[in-house]
């Protein structure tokens, strides 16, 4: 069954930086384009970045652009999310996932990992 397990976050200060990775299997992993979502409280679950199958072309959102950046191993089927300038509004729960234009992300979703920017 696909499983992914997310693992880094913790408590930082403002401007610090952290790097998540997210430890999928279950599926080809190659075969998919992976993406990082994140949920804090109250809100709406975010798409953050996506990297494509070969670990080119990564996008990211607005609000994380030129902060974070995404990458993979295929080899490990890990993925990988560098996070840099973190500020109070990064702070909430990130989960990794298949990035599909048609049909979204698998519906099974790891425990994710807590991110918390506080001073």
């Amino acid at each position: 069954q696909v499983q992914f397990v997310e693992s880094g976050g913790g408590l930082v200060q403002p401007g610090g930086s952290l790097r998540l990775s997210c430890a999928a299997s279950g599926f080809t992993f190659s075969s998919y384009a992976m993406s990082w979502y994140r949920q804090a409280p109250g809100k709406e679950r975010e798409l953050v970045a996506v990297i494509i199958r070969s670990g080119g072309s990564p996008n990211y959102a607005d609000s994380v652009k030129g902060r974070f950046t995404i990458s993979r191993d295929n080899a490990k089927k890990t993925v990988y999310l560098q996070m840099h300038s973190l500020n109070t509004e990064d702070t909430a729960v990130y989960y990794c996932n298949v990035f599909r234009a048609v049909g979204g992300p698998f519906d099974s979703w790891g425990q994710g990992t807590q991110v918390t920017v506080s001073s």
